[in-house]
């Protein structure tokens, strides 16, 4: 029964995205964030299982790929299409241009598929990751939505700016697919030696979001890269 569990996690993962999926179809964002706060969590915690329970097995790491996909490559792209559609309601390029733009969203779609992809047959990223993962791309991307609906710091004009959108585009679909190294947060142990920079983090993350809710989600993503760039004997 016990081997069953992380998939069991991985399913709710799926659900999660399936569900945030019919949240973005009805214009519902902010739901559709929620959901994928949620189907972070399961993600993070279908490997932590499987390691805790030594219950590793292939299906196991197809399925989550195949969960991921859906979750962190359908939904990102979906909500970054309406978001983008909402930026051009006012006839920012023009009607052709204001109408075909929004589709550039599901570029973090395709480029999602290839990092999962990647990370599948890369045998470097079994403790740390090469390239950002999607789901940190996804938290980015639905951070937006939340950002908005909670804006206390008038961030609003930047966010809904087309050409801001398009260049969250760009840059994280290069980021997932990039050479860039990056820690994950996966703890051997719970020592201080070897996990200074998973423990910051942690720390810093508990600090930001309590300090700035929502509108921390892209300073986290931002310092995470940033420690990535550090490496631990250094701190």
């Amino acid at each position: 029964m016990k081997k069953h569990l992380p998939n069991f996690i991985t399913c709710l993962n799926l659900l999660c995205g399936c569900l945030a999926i019919t949240f973005v179809f009805q214009g519902q964002l902010v739901g559709a964030a929620y959901l994928v706060a949620l189907a972070v969590f399961f993600d993070f915690w279908d490997g932590m299982v499987a390691r805790i329970l030594h219950v590793h097995s292939e299906i196991g790491k197809q399925l989550d790929s195949l969960a991921d996909m859906v979750s962190f490559g359908v939904v990102p792209g979906m909500v970054m299409f309406k978001l983008l559609e909402e930026s051009v309601q006012q006839g920012y390029f023009g009607l052709t241009i204001d109408t075909l733009l929004p589709f550039a969203g599901f570029i973090l779609t395709v480029f999602s598929a290839l990092r999962l992809a990647k990370f599948n047959l890369d045998t470097r990223q079994t403790d740390s990751f090469i390239g950002v993962p999607t789901p940190t791309t996804t938290m980015l991307i639905v951070s937006f939505p939340l950002i908005l609906a909670f804006d206390t710091y008038g961030l609003t004009p930047i966010i809904l700016n087309p050409w801001f959108l398009l260049g969250i585009t760009v840059l994280f679909s290069f980021l997932l697919i990039s050479e860039l190294p990056l820690f994950a947060l996966k703890f051997k142990n719970l020592k201080w030696e070897g996990n200074q920079i998973r423990f910051i983090f942690m720390i810093l993350t508990i600090v930001l979001l309590a300090w700035l809710n929502f509108t921390a989600v892209p300073l986290l993503v931002a310092l995470y890269i940033l420690l990535s760039l550090i490496k631990p004997s250094a701190i």
